[in-house]
């Protein structure tokens, strides 16, 4: 098989062409790799393992229709990660996760099929569905995004499907629970915490802290996706949920314990504007139909994740250090 992946440099992106490189999947050893992404600030070269022999990496964008044109032909899937992904940065400014998500998804989707890729499987999230106080979303649940992010990951989701009911194309449609592990970039609540406590500095918490997110180890998260790459009805959606459920006031004081820091570390800032209350998937679904199971116990990936935080500085540092020259920049620039 010839794989195209999207955001291949990216934190889930990586993790997964780094999977298939390593042959953690059923014929993955068969599977050759091309790995397109724009190394935008959350891209990074560091994040793959190179192999000359089964992996050619691009940098380019998904909204280029020119090297998508040169580039897909011969393909036999697409899997679909690139996105521009952080809440706050949607609510500061839409335009990018509006070019990337929607328009991006767009390009993407008409360059495939005019290539002829027979398969092409979009990573979406759980946000989509907006907020829900009781219970948990089924993928026939409406789409209520509350955020520009969600909003444009909802379009995305309505693209693909839109070329699934009119040209015919073997779709598939994947939204996940929130994501942890390893080299994900420290914007992120969970390596936010993890960098600024490591550092000494206070951790933010928003509004009361009682917001609710479902955390999956996105080595699950990945699996789940090849699965559905591989054996996904098509037109279908997936739910992939990790099954734990933890109010951010509750991860917040596994963190600090985590690294042995006290409450007194945590700032309160003032909430969100628009922040979802409450997540929660049903992914009965994806468990009936493809056997899919989360493995990574959440206290021990979350104890994983604190441990690679703490021995690799060198890939971090250098990220948290260059946000913060780019921020200062901003905020001297004369009007």
């Amino acid at each position: 098989m010839r794989l195209f992946v999207t955001g291949g440099a990216g934190f889930i992106g990586s993790h997964y062409v780094n999977a298939i490189l390593d042959a953690r999947y059923p014929g993955a050893q068969e599977i050759r790799l091309t790995v397109l992404d724009r190394l935008s600030y959350a891209g990074n070269l560091d994040n793959l393992t190179f192999d000359p022999f089964r992996m050619t990496f691009v940098c380019g964008d998904v909204c280029d229709e020119d090297l998508l044109m040169e580039l897909l032909p011969g393909h036999d899937a697409v899997v679909h990660f690139a996105a521009e992904s952080h809440v706050d940065r949607s609510i500061a400014g839409g335009v990018p996760f509006v070019r990337t998500n929607v328009l991006g998804t767009q390009v993407l989707l008409e360059c495939a099929r005019r290539s002829g890729v027979s398969r092409f499987v979009h990573v979406s999230t759980d946000e989509v569905y907006g907020s829900i106080e009781t219970g948990s979303w089924t993928e026939s649940w409406p789409l209520r995004p509350n955020s520009p992010y969600a909003a444009s990951k909802a379009a995305a989701d309505l693209l693909v499907r839109s070329y699934h009911r009119t040209h015919g194309m073997d779709v598939g449609i994947t939204r996940c629970s929130n994501n942890y592990g390893s080299h994900q970039y420290p914007e992120k609540l969970i390596p936010l915490f993890i960098t600024n406590l490591l550092d000494g500095e206070d951790v933010p918490l928003y509004g009361d802290g009682m917001n609710v997110r479902e955390w999956l180890h996105v080595s699950d998260h990945c699996r789940a996706v090849h699965q559905v790459l591989m054996r996904g009805a098509p037109g279908e959606v997936y739910n992939v949920g990790g099954g734990t459920e933890l109010s951010n006031r509750d991860l917040a004081r596994l963190l600090l314990d985590a690294v042995g820091a006290d409450w007194e570390r945590v700032r309160w800032v003032p909430d969100r504007k628009g922040h979802d209350r409450r997540y929660s998937l049903d992914a009965s679904k994806i468990r009936a139909e493809l056997g899919f199971e989360p493995e990574v116990p959440f206290q021990q990936g979350l104890a994983e994740t604190v441990r690679w935080y703490q021995d690799n500085r060198w890939w971090w540092e250098p990220l948290k250090k260059r946000a913060e020259l780019a921020v200062t920049s901003r905020r001297t620039v004369s009007p």
